[in-house]
């Protein structure tokens, strides 16, 4: 098996200085001008791309390993609430960025694309052959369960210029696709459930999407295994399109989407795309300690910031879901940008040509990324977005 690095004991991240970059990796500090004229929070409306100011909350979300997601990405419950050591509430109250200090920031991110490009790292002139991939809890979705106007703004900019936003999340379909509409994304290319899904978002088609790539596995092993490890722990097992089967409720705020309490048989019943353990009231190094003891074998698991676990079709991630979708698409992987904030996003941030790491992230994945940008309250995915056009506006 090829498990996601285990993940330090989680602790408050301090702001990043400006292009900060992981171990090995290139990136200078800073570069770029605002993207456009401002309002109180952030850039005014580009009536020239039909930008719908942002801000509105999105339906609460639930503990899980994209931050604030259903997914199963205890990030999530860490960042919001402050469980298993996390950054708690803190978060909410960060201050954002005003006008000037948001114009710096595109800067930084402009030369740090400009140093990553130098280094033969990526191609990422926008235009035609170009495709980015966004992570959504904690990277375009903040902690309150909010998209900003700027990364409304920025969002709606690359689409004008062309260039398809991927979101690539943890999310299940059901939970994923009010972060899509929100975002006006009504065509297009979804990957979702940690790359065992891939979508094609099609405004006409049942619930507007169709699934172009499904990869599932047995669940009884990993299920079996889990359960002789972790007795009381909770299981669920995907749905697609609906929910989660669960073996029992998980608690208050964790899935956002349909649970149905079904028995073990049903649980086992037929191949999934994903399994989730989760273990409510133990530590998140204790859980961390017995998975890795456990004998898990032939899949993929990642650990977030608590006692939740996402288990994955082997040699499943987003980065294999995308890897097949430029191939369709004909994209060279050189001209990728991905940005993401949690362990697993690890694999997506080390195969795009230029792997961002948003400020809020864990040490040891800001250490596998090119370039290290603002947390989300700071908006450093939409510098960003806004960086890589304003390279071509102002070379």
């Amino acid at each position: 098996m090829s498990p996601t690095p285990s993940a330090p004991s989680p602790s408050t991240p301090s702001d990043p200085s400006p292009g900060t970059a992981g171990a090995g990796r290139t990136a200078d500090a800073a570069g770029g001008s605002s993207a456009a004229e401002p309002t109180a929070n952030g850039p005014a409306v580009n009536p020239d791309t039909g930008i719908v100011p942002g801000g509105q909350p999105l339906t609460r979300l639930g503990g899980s390993a994209e931050c604030i997601g259903h997914r199963g990405d205890p990030e999530s419950t860490a960042k919001t609430t402050g469980s298993a050591g996390g950054t708690g509430g803190r978060m909410l109250r960060r201050r954002a960025l005003d006008h000037e200090e948001y114009h710096a920031l595109v800067q930084d991110r402009m030369r740090d694309l400009d140093a990553l490009e130098a280094s033969g790292g990526a191609r990422l002139a926008p235009g035609r052959g170009l495709v980015v991939a966004l992570d959504v809890d904690g990277t375009i979705l903040d902690m309150d369960g909010r998209v900003s106007e700027r990364v409304m703004a920025s969002i709606a900019r690359l689409r004008a210029h062309e260039v398809p936003v991927v979101i690539s999340t943890g999310r299940g379909i059901a939970a994923a696709m009010p972060v899509v509409r929100h975002l006006g994304l009504s065509s297009g290319w979804m990957v979702c459930a940690n790359g065992a899904l891939t979508l094609r978002l099609d405004p006409d088609a049942p619930g507007g999407y169709e699934v172009v790539d499904s990869r599932t596995f047995d669940p009884r092993p990993a299920i079996e295994t889990l359960l002789a490890a972790v007795p009381d722990g909770i299981i669920a097992v995907e749905d697609l399109g609906v929910g989660f089967k669960v073996s029992r409720l998980f608690p208050d705020g964790e899935l956002i989407e349909d649970q149905q309490v079904v028995s073990f048989d049903e649980l086992v019943s037929q191949p999934v795309t994903r399994v989730v353990l989760r273990a409510p009231g133990m530590s998140v190094e204790r859980f961390s300690e017995i998975v890795a003891d456990s004998g898990l074998h032939s899949v993929e698991y990642a650990i977030g910031w608590t006692a939740w676990l996402d288990v994955a079709p082997e040699g499943v991630t987003k980065a294999s879901a995308l890897e097949a979708l430029i191939s369709r698409l004909g994209v060279d992987s050189a001209r990728t940008l991905a940005v993401g904030d949690g362990s697993n996003d690890v694999e997506m941030i080390e195969w795009a040509g230029a792997g961002v790491v948003m400020g809020s992230a864990p040490q040891w994945v800001r250490d596998r990324g090119d370039i290290l940008t603002e947390p989300v309250w700071r908006d450093g995915c939409a510098a960003v977005l806004d960086a890589v056009i304003e390279r071509v506006r102002h070379p």
